[in-house]
């Protein structure tokens, strides 16, 4: 009997990825929750570049930070939500794949690749979630985000098919 392979879970493409998420999500800075869950949808806040020893990656946009740092910031983003995500629901196989990205760059006015620089994100999620992984998005240019950082990202995730059914 011939047996199909299930592909990896989330939880196992970020081990082969070798990627380590902080053991809490950043705190947020007002009064919201990081994730709140509402049927079988998920909903992440909006999350910014923040390392684990709380360093913000700030500036703007095309000024201070160049894109392809940018980008980086906005892969931070991305392993950010992914820890709100897993401290929320205890693992990334809770979920069932991304909906949508919001993506907001502090960028000085003249600057036009928002698109590239939030790539850095949605194509992090798509290596950990696959095909589940690949979601509708918007972005575009601010003229200030809170604390000066680079790039917030909010996120809307689906649960998981037999999560939605407990």
């Amino acid at each position: 009997m011939d047996t199909v392979a299930s592909p990896p879970s989330p939880e196992k493409r970020l081990a082969t990825l070798g990627i380590v998420l902080p053991g809490t999500a950043p705190t947020p800075i007002g009064s919201f929750r990081n994730v709140r869950c509402s049927g079988n949808m998920i909903y992440v806040s909006g999350q910014g570049p923040v390392r684990d020893d709380g360093t913000l990656m700030r500036g703007k946009v095309g000024q201070d930070v160049t894109p392809e740092e940018a980008r980086d910031h906005a892969r931070l983003v991305a392993i950010n939500i992914m820890a709100a995500l897993r401290d929320h629901l205890g693992s990334l196989d809770r979920v069932g794949g991304v909906v949508k990205l919001l993506g907001l760059v502090n960028a000085g006015p003249d600057f036009e690749r928002h698109p590239f620089v939030i790539d850095g994100a949605s194509d992090l999620l798509a290596e950990v979630f696959g095909e589940a992984g690949i979601h509708a998005r918007s972005s575009f240019g601010v003229g200030s985000l809170p604390n000066r950082i680079s790039v917030e990202i909010e996120a809307i995730f689906e649960a998981a098919e037999d999560e939605a059914q407990r």
